[in-house]
């Protein structure tokens, strides 16, 4: 297969969705990891109407027979994997409880989907991506898990503590400065995307940006040349603050 092919977890609605939406119509070949196969399926038919070359895959970040399932059919399929959008994420802090007052079990929850569902598919995937030609690997993270916004009192972001989720993109990003530093010698990027505050099921309608506003910063960091960064968080082409 001649077209670069991108993996984007959690890509049946949403950024997920719109980021497979623009890459595709970029001329990749697009696979829409989710969860659930059925809504992976209709997310296909969609794209496929539009003229984008897609297949739909069962993909829970949370369960390693599952990964270890997706990277074997994959795998077989396909001898490389040029994108990997680490896409799939959950928000279930109760917002009328203190940090200290959330549950044990929706730290363990977020962190299971936020952090360790984006370790363990990149580690099943790295294989693959190694033997693209230049590989990029893409981590939606956020802005509210950036600590120089949660300690700075002037910022935007300072009042917004949701503490499973920020923590749980804190740790994506210093995953993303980890995983940079070792592939630093390869020709893979390593990034981590800010989409904004978009209208999706996780942030509700009031927000002001579009999914296909959202998807503008992971399509970029999935498309970057040769001399474009690694190890950084971006949001749309600027530089955050870590």
């Amino acid at each position: 297969m001649s077209q670069q092919i991108a993996i984007i977890t959690g890509a049946n609605k949403g950024i997920g969705l719109e980021t497979a939406r623009q890459l595709g119509h970029g001329g990749m070949h697009i696979i829409i990891a989710a969860r659930n196969l059925e809504a992976a399926n209709r997310a296909v038919e969609a794209l496929t109407a539009e003229g984008i070359s897609a297949e739909p895959l069962q993909l829970d970040v949370t369960d390693k027979n599952s990964i270890a399932a997706a990277v074997e059919r994959v795998s077989a399929q396909y001898d490389h994997l040029d994108v990997l959008v680490n896409n799939a994420g959950i928000m279930k802090d109760a917002f009328d409880k203190a940090p200290s007052q959330q549950s044990l079990e929706i730290w363990r929850q977020t962190f299971e989907t936020n952090l360790f569902g984006a370790v363990a598919v990149t580690q099943g995937f790295l294989p693959l991506l190694r033997k693209a030609p230049a590989a990029r690997i893409v981590n939606v993270s956020s802005i509210l898990g950036s600590m120089a916004a949660n300690v700075d009192p002037t910022s935007a972001f300072y009042s917004f503590k949701i503490p499973a989720y920020n923590i749980s993109k804190t740790a994506l990003n210093a995953w993303t400065v980890h995983l940079a530093y070792e592939l630093r010698d390869s020709p893979i990027k390593v990034n981590a995307a800010h989409p904004g505050f978009v209208k999706t099921d996780l942030h509700g309608v009031d927000a002001p940006l579009s999914p296909q506003q959202g998807a503008e910063t992971s399509v970029y960091l999935a498309t970057l040349p040769e001399n474009g960064p690694s190890g950084s968080f971006f949001h749309g082409r600027q530089v955050q603050p870590w």
